[in-house]
This record gives structure tokens, C-alpha cells and sequence, in this order.
């Protein structure tokens, strides 16, 4: 079984439409099933469609849980926590979601969620989906305490993990070209059976960690693989209908720095 596991789209079309694209091309077969990690809008200008394009996948072969950005802009939490341009954000994106793609953010599930034999599904941490997971000191309780030996997890938009095995904990982030250029990357780290594993696939459609290009993951439970990849995608249309919606520019600029 292979997984495409994305997380943090924000509402960018552009990014997810090409993480999709990407993940049917490059992998023989495609992938099996698509888990969501949250954060599905938020930021971007395109909430509506990038809920409609989730939806339109088989059922049967997506698992979603909810992001701390889809409960805000759903309504079923407030956005007090937020600073004050996520909190503009959301307030913009309750305004345009649709009653049915409102209805569909609402009945998102907390994670985390069996998805697989192995492997767990949550935005933050396993333990709290609004915990951040950022440094081992972070990843130290939860990989001790989590019910699988695997946990997807996002929120915190930095590609990379966690694990631990026996007495060796180790910090894993992917290692691609020093300047990200016009190319899709991919890095693989084993994940065998009796280790213990924190994946952030990274975010599709807002990265922080400097790297502009969207993320995503594969997993492969089949040859104890998670591949990651950054896939280079339209930034400028995503800047422009950002821009067009008259949301807050810094939402626009960072995209173009992964920041």
C-alpha cells in the first residue's frame, strides 16, 4: 500500500493540484490512498476549490483529520489565538466557504486516526492535535507514548521527522539541493519495523522551512519506505489570486521564500 500523505494546503490550489499531479507521474501505479493531515484553508485564496478537489477523491481511498485553520474557519472555534493576519485569514475564508464545504470542514475528525497497521494520522501531536512538534525535546514524550510506530503529523509546515530505535533518537530532515531550484526532488528514509517515527510531510501549500516549493510524502508500508518530495509549482497565480481577494500581501510574499 502506498499513501500520498500532504498536509497544510491553506487553501492553495495551485500547490495541491500540482502535489496530485506530481504523485500520479512520478510513482509507478500512483498512490493507493491519500491521507490529509489538516489545515486544508486558511491563508490561501482558494478554499472553495481546494475542498471541492479533496472531495472529488474516492472516499474510500482518503483519510482526513481536522487542522486548528479548518475549525476556525468552519466556526467551530475561535480564531483568539491566532495572530492578527491567520486571524484576517480566517475571518475572509468563513466568509467565502460555501455551506456544504463548511459542513464538510465541521465533520473533519480530531486526530489521530489508525490509517494503516503501523501508522497514525494527527495535524499536531498525537497526544494534542494542536501541540507542535518543532525539536526533539518536542518529539521525546510522543514517540514514547504514541499507540503505533508511526505518526504523520503537520501544523508546524517543516518537512522532516523524528524517530527513535532501541537507545538511538535521531532528528531526520530531507537533504536536497542547497538552492531549490525549478525541479521536483525527492529524498527516501527507511522506517523498519521495531523503530518509532514523527513524519511532518511538510506543507503543501505554505512551507517554512525555505524551500518555496510544495511538500508531500509517500509512504510505502510494503518496503518500509516514506519518500519526501518538494515539487515546484505556480507561485505567481497563487500570489495573484491572494492578491485579487485583497488578503493581507505578507500571505503573498512569503510564498515566493518558503518563510
Amino acid at each position: 500500500m502506498r499513501a500520498l500523505v500532504i498536509s497544510d494546503i491553506h487553501g492553495n490550489l495551485q500547490a495541491l493540484e500540482t502535489v496530485l499531479g506530481v504523485a500520479q507521474s512520478r510513482i509507478g501505479g500512483g498512490f493507493d490512498q491519500l491521507w490529509n493531515l489538516g489545515d486544508v484553508v486558511g491563508y490561501g485564496a482558494r478554499p472553495n476549490e481546494v475542498i471541492d478537489a479533496l472531495r472529488a477523491l474516492p472516499t474510500g481511498r482518503t483519510i482526513h483529520v481536522r487542522g486548528n485553520h479548518d475549525r476556525v474557519c468552519c466556526g467551530l472555534s475561535s480564531s483568539m489565538g491566532f495572530n492578527p493576519i491567520a486571524a484576517q485569514a480566517a475571518g475572509w475564508t468563513r466568509q467565502q466557504l460555501r455551506p456544504d464545504n463548511r459542513e464538510w470542514l465541521r465533520a473533519l475528525p480530531m486526530g489521530p486516526i489508525h490509517a494503516a497497521e503501523r501508522a497514525l494520522c494527527a495535524h499536531g501531536s498525537p497526544l494534542h492535535e494542536d501541540q507542535y512538534i518543532a525539536s526533539m525535546r518536542d518529539a521525546w514524550t510522543p514517540l514514547q507514548r504514541m499507540e503505533l510506530e508511526i505518526t504523520f503529523f503537520g501544523h508546524t509546515h517543516l518537512q522532516g521527522g523524528f524517530s527513535r530505535r532501541d537507545e538511538e533518537w535521531a532528528e531526520d530532515h530531507p537533504a536536497y539541493a542547497e538552492s531549490p531550484g525549478d525541479s521536483v526532488e525527492q529524498f527516501t528514509m527507511e522506517v523498519p519495523v521495531g523503530s518509532r517515527h514523527l513524519i511532518n510531510p511538510g506543507a503543501v501549500g505554505q512551507p517554512r522551512d525555505g524551500d518555496w516549493r510544495a511538500a508531500f510524502a509517500i509512504y510505502d508500508d510494503s518496503t518500509e519506505e516514506v519518500t519526501f518530495f518538494r515539487a515546484p509549482y505556480d507561485v505567481a497565480a497563487a500570489q495573484t489570486a491572494i492578491r485579487e481577494a485583497q488578503l493581507p500581501e505578507r500571505l503573498a510574499a512569503r510564498l515566493s521564500t518558503g518563510r
